[in-house]
């Protein structure tokens, strides 16, 4: 715990007390700052002591160790915290290992050094616990809620790409009843004869009157002046008939008047 370079010591009390964060072995000429990882909390000391579990110290020469960071561990002697591993967190200072950090619980996630969990985004979800990231959504199903342990199916009328935070509605012109449609080429195109509006289940003949000369569209077209169409899912439309008129979108031929 003393020290001298002198050459002319008498006796014991001629040699120096090592200072507070520091300390001197037996026949030392100098002092020898306390390495990292320990300190010397008063003079005239023969070592240094190691800092305690969930303590730490990144200089040398301290004088005392710090309190360990949230969202990490500090073992016995640390130099550095140490940040508690992906899927775990934690808001104290006082960890000494890694398996005192908080798993994270199914529907959140934590990243490395994490001092809390975050729910998983919209989209995506975990049914585990201890996770580092959550996982997206599969095509065919969506999430619109944060902080989730499953996917939904996706809807009648809809698709739902990968990752997908809302079901997305089939264009114009195309309709499904299934649940899993993961794009819109999953969505099927209405039959000449018919049509479907945007979100639709299935599709709909055209009225009397109209008519859908080929497949995809989401509407129907009125028969021109002078043609009419009496049934339902036409795909074209009549001439009118001797002795009569159509108007425009008719659906059977009016007589002319006597």
């Amino acid at each position: 715990g003393t020290y001298s370079s002198a050459t002319n010591n008498a006796e014991q009390g001629d040699c120096t007390p090592a200072d507070p964060g520091s300390f001197a072995v037996t026949g030392s000429t100098a002092q020898t700052p306390c390495a990292k990882g320990s300190f010397a909390a008063t003079g005239g000391l023969s070592e240094c002591v190691s800092c305690e579990s969930g303590t730490y110290q990144d200089v040398t020469g301290a004088t005392g160790c710090r309190d360990c960071e949230a969202g990490s561990y500090c073992a016995e002697g640390a130099v550095a915290p140490l940040p508690c591993e992906a899927g775990t967190f934690s808001t104290a200072t006082d960890l000494t290992a890694a398996s005192e950090c908080t798993d994270a619980s199914p529907g959140h996630f934590a990243t490395t050094g994490s001092t809390q969990q975050t729910a998983c985004a919209k989209g995506s979800y975990t049914n585990e616990t201890r996770q580092g990231e959550c996982t997206p959504c599969a095509g065919g199903t969506y999430q619109d809620a944060e902080a989730q342990t499953a996917c939904k199916p996706c809807e009648q009328g809809s698709y739902c790409a990968a990752g997908a935070a809302a079901a997305l509605p089939c264009d114009g012109g195309t309709y499904s009843s299934a649940t899993n449609n993961a794009e819109q080429g999953d969505c099927t195109p209405a039959d000449p004869g018919s049509f479907a509006v945007t979100g639709s289940t299935a599709q709909t003949p055209c009225a009397k009157g109209s008519f859908a000369a080929t497949g995809g569209l989401s509407e129907c077209v009125s028969c021109e002046s002078g043609t009419y169409q009496d049934v339902t899912g036409a795909t074209g439309c009549r001439d009118c008939e001797a002795g009569s008129y159509c108007a425009e979108g008719a659906v059977a031929p009016l007589p002319c008047e006597a």
